[in-house]
């Protein structure tokens, strides 16, 4: 394979993360298969190509010949927001169609990419089959896969990815990735974001007024309860004396524990928190998912909540330091800024997961948001194919800026 010019095919494409990563690296795409429509059109608007569909469905022969073989392939039942059956769910047998595509043209090269937890589904079991099957068509590949985040080399994100180098066995073995942690560089999280949006753009993304009012409470909540802020969600439901033990009792062990912290914290403190709930159970938004809180900013905090990053989520408003954001999620919990009030734009998004700024997002914010949250980071994919392919000055100039 030369060192700028190969060929490579992009399976479960999604939005085009690896073929960024590729193509800065001088490879040309061959095939692209993806199943959704709506990623399909964003990778055919920016690529020029349309992707096949369904995998399954396509003969090995008839893809063409590649170099290198990339595959972001799906990840619900390897998430922990999955069913955690891995391997042995229907959906995890899509590997298999990887295998069954690299036994017949046995590229040099694979870069696969997955959710964390792949490292550790089932006791390791599901990363022994995987990789089992991976040598037994005549790969080299490391005895752990590499576990990796963007914010490691700079990138304002954190979100850990599994990332899995395969290197044909007559091509001899796969070069040790080696990476010291406890050096990380500083994240900027204003280094990605819109200096000069315009009115209608601010408009668009800033809170609105009862979420402003609602975070507000909020604020006033963590001000109370600063000198001892819990590492536990807030489940205000349990702010109150009549307990029914009974129905707690029964819960699983976990959530007993956190149910038993809320009612100590509570009592702790209980007339400014019986001023302070009277005033939020007002609000028209405090109710279900708005009246919980997750603080994960670290202890002995200054300021208020409004310098940090918050989102909300089905567990709460969940509040962490400004020094990353928290992993892009496939469904619109968009990160908020708290010092500007607004959540942050697709583009912003798009930066975040190394994407240039002249790529097309989908028209529709809510499923660029989505396929956002889904894609592989372009820049750590062009660091581990440069390190795949012995490409270390690439690699260097990556990590070390």
């Amino acid at each position: 394979m030369k060192p700028d010019s190969f060929t490579f095919i992009d399976l479960f494409a999604g939005i085009g993360g690896f073929h960024i990563a590729m193509q800065n690296l001088g490879g040309k795409c061959v095939f692209a298969s993806e199943i959704d429509e709506h990623a399909s059109f964003v990778y055919e608007n920016n690529f020029g190509i349309k992707p096949k569909g369904d995998i399954t469905k396509i003969d090995e022969k008839d893809v063409p010949n590649h170099n290198v073989l990339c595959a972001g392939f799906p990840c619900q039942s390897f998430s922990k927001a999955g069913n955690r059956e891995g391997i042995n769910d229907p959906r995890g047998t899509l590997f298999f169609d990887i295998v069954r595509i690299a036994k017949h043209h046995q590229p040099e090269y694979l870069l696969l990419e997955n959710v964390r937890n792949l490292a550790s589904h089932d006791n390791g079991n599901t990363w022994k089959v995987i990789k089992y099957n991976l040598e037994k068509i005549g790969y080299n590949i490391p005895d752990l896969p590499i576990i990796f985040s963007p914010h490691y080399i700079g990138i304002p994100q954190h979100i850990e990815r599994v990332f899995i180098l395969c290197k044909r066995k007559d091509l001899g073995e796969i070069q040790a990735f080696v990476f010291h942690k406890n050096k990380l560089p500083k994240s900027d999280i204003y280094s990605i974001l819109d200096k000069d949006l315009d009115i209608t753009d601010i408009e668009k993304y800033q809170l609105k007024d009862q979420e402003l009012s609602l975070v507000e409470i909020w604020n006033e909540f963590f001000k109370i309860s600063r000198s001892e802020l819990p590492g536990f969600p807030i489940w205000t439901e349990y702010f109150k004396d009549d307990i029914d033990y009974e129905e707690v009792n029964v819960l699983p062990e976990w959530k007993k524990n956190f149910v038993h912290k809320n009612i100590k914290l509570y009592q702790s403190n209980k007339k400014l928190y019986d001023a302070w709930l009277e005033k939020a159970q007002n609000h028209p938004l405090f109710y279900g998912a708005k009246a919980k809180f997750e603080w994960q900013a670290g202890k002995n905090p200054e300021g208020d909540i409004w310098n940090t990053i918050m989102q909300f989520r089905p567990s709460g408003l969940r509040v962490k330091k400004p020094t990353y954001f928290p992993a892009l999620v496939a469904i619109t919990q968009t990160s908020i800024v708290g010092k500007l009030g607004r959540r942050i734009t697709p583009r912003e998004a798009s930066r975040l997961q190394s994407f240039p700024d002249d790529y097309k997002l989908h028209p529709d914010n809510r499923k660029a948001y989505k396929q956002l949250g889904n894609a592989v980071n372009a820049k750590l994919a062009e660091l581990f194919a440069a390190h795949l392919f012995g490409r270390m000055k690439i690699v260097n100039d990556i990590i070390f800026g």
